[in-house]
């Protein structure tokens, strides 16, 4: 199986090539990537707690999905494929903001992405790929605000600055 690449990116999300995905998190270089926000009819969210065996971040919750757009495929065209590969299902999609983040982990990883949102709107239960995901729930806005200030290591890193920075951007 090859490894997966990610998509090198200057802070203009200009392509400058392609690296394995692992070792661009080793080196901390700048990659693309997008972050999924699914909402009901509700307005609530669907967060999923990432599987316990992840490299990074493992059983903390997170946004309904994220990963990293393979090259020649547009963010909106990753969305529906990662929401399906992780949450086994797909939505109709709009991207609403971009943005550059760095967090480093314990393990000596790094991720360092000009990040993508995207939004959508889903109404049912997902079939959730349990290789990616420990499990999922609909949440409100609210009650993400109150648990991320009381319990801010229950959350991933980039969830936590979309939340804080663009939380006006989460909106379908």
């Amino acid at each position: 199986m090859i490894e997966e690449q990610v998509i090198l990116v200057n802070e203009k999300d200009e392509k400058i090539g392609l690296m394995n995905k692992q070792e661009a998190h080793e080196k901390a270089l700048l990659h693309r990537a997008f972050s999924v926000f699914i909402f009901n009819n509700d307005n609530e969210l669907m967060l999923q707690r990432r599987a316990l065996h992840k490299y990074h971040s493992p059983g903390l919750w997170t946004n309904t999905c994220c990963s990293h757009q393979r090259d020649g495929e547009t963010s909106l065209a990753a969305g529906k494929r990662r929401l399906m590969e992780e949450m086994g299902f797909t939505a109709p999609l709009k991207e609403t903001t971009s943005f550059i983040y760095k967090a480093p982990f314990d393990n000596g990883l790094t991720e360092h992405e000009f990040d993508h949102i995207l939004v959508g709107v889903y109404n049912d239960e997902p079939t959730i790929n349990e290789d990616e995901v420990a499990e999922w729930k609909w949440i409100s806005i609210a009650e993400i605000e109150k648990d991320i200030e009381a319990h801010p290591e229950n959350y991933t890193a980039w969830f936590k600055i979309i939340f804080e920075k663009f939380h006006q951007h989460l909106s379908v």
